[in-house]
């Protein structure tokens, strides 16, 4: 948006004197206000709650985020954005009595740089200024535009002086706020509750209740005059002392990459996308990290320092639990919620774009954070309504397994995640079975092969040898492969605990947990409903062992990967046999 010469010589040229003037007309409105509203008190505070979440929904109001195309304007419009999330979690989830009214400013708050609201797109006397929580109109004007769809009786509202072309003000549909004496109220006849979402592109509000019809309304400004406006970002009116230098702004945007894990293939991905300006945040775990091509140190202490007592306390419960279980699952849920908000206390208003791992992604979508900006996941797991889904139908096939039907995630964490794949840009993993599920946005990485060092030099077994590179849960398919060796005569080599019962291999001969377990296998066998983390396959294909692996393992395509369906024991013994026979 650049300015109009016409326009400039009509417009006074605002002065620091008129400015000063302004905030003192405002300052003594501002205690007018207050002072009405305590005397009155017919205004209150409404609380969040869930008792009308599963009302009808009678109104929904759609509005675009990044509405200028200027690159000079994005840091206000980024600004704008970053006051809205703040507003949002004000505003998100508020129900609100029969017969009581809503104030837009009783809910958000004044709009200062200490509670984190930065400079955002204002309009002011035909202008778009730079000011702190500028960009509050979107959603005051998305309430209104919703009140009004409902029948809501319309107590304050008060129209822009001057209405931007395409705006909701062209169809008398917006409310301006400026804290605290131009405010926004409504009520209703019936309770309702407001919902409030920040997409990667759009605002959404809607509410929730019993509509009330259409309603007279009660408009206290109104204006018709369309204008032309012009940007502090673009203007060039030089002697303006709002006038921004636009060179300050030039590269405004960066992204920032949130890792809770370590893998070489989403190391090697970060490294080549990521610029030096770019935020990295990870927990401090040296175990994990210390081999890493990420550069920890390069985040800075104050970037890290938040996710080190996250990490150690989720290492300390961890400790405390069961290697399976429901309560292991809800400790690693809750410890990746509470790493989710200590990244995005880090996310300042300049990040438009997030690389997530998805163990973070649904907490950071349910809280809005992820909001106005483009993001990418990197996905080394299956989305939770679909292993939900797989461990449904292994539990139907397997229905005494002691463990296929121990947990299942909340519905509501399991609907944020869905909703927010469905908005994200690129899915990023290596995971072939995941690729698929996102046919037209993954990204497909390599998988970083172990080196071989030496060649090996098998004895030869007595009989076949199997390894089976997982603990006896019924998700690794123990179930398929005990029915699908029986009366093979093989040694079978179990690389973790046996959960699923002490007796579960009793008629076989088994060995459990063999370091040398690569210098020994015939074959190894992995037939999963579930496995994010194939590591044991790769090794085995990198030294040449044969591997007959379910699709679910991630790794179909890969060089000496036999893949047989999940639940499949008819199919799978089928392929045992047929590559034993190689063997002989």
């Amino acid at each position: 948006m650049t300015a109009n010469p016409e326009l400039i010589t009509e417009r006074k040229i605002p002065t620091y004197a008129d400015s000063i003037v302004f905030r003192f007309k405002t300052a003594l409105l501002q205690v007018r206000r207050s002072l009405v509203d305590l005397r009155g008190r017919n205004v209150g505070r409404h609380r969040v709650d869930e008792k009308l979440a599963n009302h009808p929904l009678i109104a929904t109001s759609r509005t675009k985020l990044w509405t200028e195309n200027e690159p000079q304007e994005r840091f206000l419009v980024a600004g704008k954005i970053h006051n809205l999330r703040i507003a949002i979690e004000k505003l998100n989830g508020l129900e609100i009595p029969a017969g009581a009214t809503f104030s837009f400013w009783k809910h958000v708050g004044r709009a200062s740089g200490l509670r984190g609201f930065v400079e955002g797109r204002e309009l002011r006397e035909g202008c778009i200024i730079p000011n702190v929580g500028g960009g509050l109109c979107q959603i005051s004007n998305a309430l209104y535009d919703a009140a009004l769809q409902a029948g809501h009786e319309i107590v304050e509202r008060h129209a822009h002086t001057q209405v931007i072309a395409g705006s909701l003000a062209e169809q008398g549909r917006d409310a301006t706020v400026f804290w605290n004496y131009v405010d926004l109220r409504f009520r209703s006849d019936s309770a309702f509750r407001i919902e409030a979402k920040l997409k990667s592109d759009e605002l959404v509000v809607r509410f929730r209740g019993k509509s009330n019809g259409s309603r007279a309304v009660h408009q206290i400004v109104r204006s018709t005059q369309t204008a032309d406006v012009n940007s502090c970002a673009t203007c060039e009116v030089g002697d303006c002392h709002r006038v921004v230098d636009a060179a300050t702004h030039a590269d405004f945007g960066r992204a920032a990459f949130l890792v809770d894990e370590h893998s070489p293939e989403f190391d090697k991905y970060i490294t080549s996308v990521r610029d030096s300006n770019d935020i990295l945040l990870l927990p401090l775990d040296g175990r994990r990290f210390r081999k890493s091509n990420y550069a920890w140190k390069t985040t800075g202490f104050g970037k890290v320092r938040q996710s080190f007592f996250v990490t150690a306390k989720r290492s300390y419960r961890s400790r405390k639990l069961a290697a399976q279980g429901a309560a292991r699952q809800k400790n690693l849920l809750r410890m990746y919620e509470e790493l989710a908000e200590s990244y995005a206390k880090l996310l300042t208003y300049d990040v438009t774009h997030v690389t997530v791992q998805q163990s973070l992604l649904p907490f950071l979508w349910k809280r809005g954070h992820l909001g106005g900006r483009t993001f990418d996941v990197l996905m080394s797991g299956l989305p939770m309504h679909e292993i939900q889904k797989r461990l449904d139908v292994a539990f139907e096939l397997n229905p005494e397994s002691k463990t296929l039907g121990d947990f299942r995630a909340d519905k509501d964490l399991i609907d944020a995640e869905r909703d927010a794949l469905r908005e994200a840009r690129t899915i990023v993993t290596s995971h072939t079975e995941i690729a698929s599920l996102f046919p037209n946005r993954s990204k497909l990485l390599d998988w970083n092969l172990p080196a071989v060092k030496e060649s090996r030099s098998k004895p030869a077994n007595e009989k076949p040898v199997i390894v089976f590179p997982a603990s006896t849960v019924g998700r690794k398919g123990c179930y398929e492969l005990r029915e699908a060796l029986a009366g093979i005569d093989t040694k079978i080599v179990i690389l973790g605990p046996i959960i699923e019962g002490k007796n579960f291999w009793d008629g076989f001969e088994i060995e459990r947990g063999r370091e040398d377990w690569l210098q020994i296998a015939d074959l190894v066998v992995l037939p999963a409903f579930i496995e994010h983390r194939p590591r044991r396959l790769l090794l085995a294909a990198a030294n040449g062992i044969p591997v007959i692996a379910s699709p679910e393992c991630g790794v179909t395509g890969l060089s000496g990967v036999n893949t047989v369906d999940a639940g499949d024991a008819a199919g799978l013994r089928r392929a045992i046999i047929e590559q034993l026979d190689v063997l002989k």
